[in-house]
């Protein structure tokens, strides 16, 4: 993020700051956190994101298959998201067999 450090230091300070008070030991342990943050990162389309934070859960006693199982949620929600983002289907499909 250096253009943010560069153009916006207190906007970085605070993104940063956000970080640090959301990636601590709280009700959730880091390895949650971070499953959750690749899992967020896969709807997110983020792939570095999804790098970074399959990293450090690794870093927190994650294994590849809590990632792959996380990945995997990320996608049964954007997939689920579809069928139920709008009413529309139902005029689509009126239910008579054309």
């Amino acid at each position: 993020m250096t253009f943010l450090d560069e153009k916006l230091p207190e906007a970085s300070k605070a993104f940063g700051d956000m970080r640090s008070a959301i990636f601590r030991k709280n009700s959730l342990d880091l390895k949650v956190k971070e499953l959750i943050a690749v899992a967020s990162s896969v709807l997110m389309r983020c792939e570095k994101c999804v790098k970074i934070h399959s990293e450090r859960a690794k870093e927190n006693g994650a294994t590849e298959e809590e990632i792959a199982e996380a990945i995997a949620v990320a996608m049964f929600i954007a997939g689920g998201s579809q069928l139920h983002w709008t009413d529309a289907y139902d005029d689509v499909f009126d239910g008579s067999d054309e």
